[in-house]
This record gives structure tokens, C-alpha cells and sequence, in this order.
């Protein structure tokens, strides 16, 4: 095992490894504790935690920690039901809610200074949206096989335009595949290196003289708001990320 020791918040966009495994034989690197696994199982332990303190049986009047999951359930079904509509929404409502839950605590842990940002992890937030591309095409094939296609010919299009459009709208299509988690990916790495580099100046600042220090207290209000911006921002791109996964969900399912 050796000793990590998180020197900048930048660091926190490392994958570090605590705990290597070494075989002779084969190769045990996919199973080595890192701080993507640490932090990933630190996630779902928490949401573990938040579900057992508010679906206690013991207590005979909900806690507030039940209200606040049952204002989250009832926030994500009526958007899956708007977005999606028909009878058929509550089917998908537990994959949109798993997703949101999951993205919104990671954001929420890693806005811990000197925490992992598990959504800055290009390659795991790519993966799970090219997952999903995938799951949907399929349910699309599935449901519809060959009529599936007409999702990239638009209503009324004229017969000449139809091979350009096609082509704009596969390539659109095939984009999603990287940019809905591209998307969250970006959005949070921008806001923290934003949050690193205002805080470093002000540091910087501030030690230059008595007379800077009193100065420089003034822009940590200003650094103070940012952060709170960002918790919001957290949220909000997890919620970003479950309408757009419903959006695309309704177009596998109604082609349009």
C-alpha cells in the first residue's frame, strides 16, 4: 500500500492508486484499489446511508430525510412523465432516478475540497453515456426494427434534401454517444478549476502585504458565492443529465 498525499485541488482530478496487486501470472491491475474505486464505493455507500435513515421502519412518522426522498422520486417521475408521456413512462422511472441519484451525490461529494470528482472522469462519465446510447438504440431497434430509421428522416422533408439531411441527423445522433456526459464532464471540471484558480490568486494576493490582506477578504465573499453557485450547478447537471436521458429514451420509443 502506499501513501497518497493531496498536495493542490487540482489533484483531485488524479486517479491514484492506494493498494497495487502484482501476480507472476496474470495480470491483476483491474482489480487494484484506486481513488476512482475508493470514491465510487464511497458514493454508493452515502446514498446507502440517506435511503436507510429515511425508509426506517421503526419510526412511525417519516423523517425529514423521507421527505426529501420523496421529493426527489416525485421530481424525477413527473419529469420522466412529461417527457416520455403515455402509460408507459413508469417502467423507465427507476433507471432515470438510479442515474440521477447516483450523478447527484457524486457532484455533492466531490465539491469536498481535496475530494475525487468522479464526474470529471472523462472515461467513466463517456462510458456510462455510451452505455445508455447503446441500451437505447437497441430498445429502438427492438421495438420498431427497420422503421427505427425514419427517426432520421424529418416529417415533410423534400426527396432531394432527404441523403443531406440524413447524414446531419445520423451524425447527430451518434453524438449523443459522448456528449451527455461530455456535457456533465466539462461543466464540472470547468467549475472547479474556476473555484482552484480564484482561490489561488486571492491566496496569493492576500500575502503580499497587512494592507492586501484586508483587502483580499472582500474577493472571498465573492470566491464564498462562486462555491454556492456550484453546489447549485451540481444539481442542476444531474437533473441536466436525467432529462436529456428521458429526451433521448422518448425518441427510442415514439421515434420522435
Amino acid at each position: 500500500m502506499s501513501m497518497i498525499f493531496i498536495n493542490s485541488p487540482l489533484e483531485q482530478f488524479k486517479i491514484n492508486t492506494f493498494v497495487s496487486l502484482s501476480s507472476p501470472i496474470l495480470d491483476l491491475s483491474a482489480i487494484n484499489v484506486t481513488t476512482f474505486s475508493l470514491y465510487i464505493g464511497l458514493v454508493v455507500l452515502s446514498i446507502l446511508i440517506v435511503l436507510g435513515l429515511g425508509l426506517d421502519r421503526k419510526l412511525i412518522v417519516g423523517s425529514n430525510w423521507l421527505i426529501a426522498i420523496e421529493a426527489t422520486v416525485d421530481t424525477i417521475v413527473n419529469m420522466v412523465k412529461g417527457q416520455i408521456g403515455g402509460t408507459i413512462y413508469g417502467r423507465y422511472v427507476p433507471l432515470i432516478y438510479t442515474l440521477f441519484v447516483f450523478i447527484l451525490v457524486a457532484n455533492l461529494i466531490g465539491m469536498i475540497p481535496y475530494n475525487f470528482a468522479i464526474a470529471t472522469s472523462i472515461v467513466f462519465i463517456i462510458s456510462i453515456s455510451l452505455s445508455l446510447w447503446i441500451g437505447l438504440t437497441i430498445l429502438g431497434l427492438y421495438l420498431h426494427n427497420i422503421v427505427f430509421f425514419s427517426l432520421f428522416v424529418p416529417v415533410g422533408t423534400p426527396l432531394a434534401l432527404v441523403p443531406l439531411l440524413v447524414l446531419i441527423e445520423l451524425l447527430s445522433y451518434s453524438a449523443r454517444a459522448v456528449s451527455l456526459g461530455l456535457r456533465l464532464a466539462a461543466n464540472t471540471l470547468s467549475g472547479h478549476l474556476l473555484m482552484s484558480i480564484l482561490g489561488n490568486l486571492v491566496k496569493t494576493f492576500m500575502g503580499i502585504s497587512k494592507l492586501t490582506f484586508i483587502i483580499g477578504l472582500l474577493p472571498i465573499a465573492g470566491i464564498f458565492a462562486i462555491v454556492i453557485l456550484e453546489f447549485a450547478i451540481a444539481c442542476i447537471q444531474a437533473y441536466v443529465f436525467a432529462i436529456l436521458t428521458s429526451s433521448y429514451l422518448k425518441d427510442s420509443l415514439f421515434l420522435h
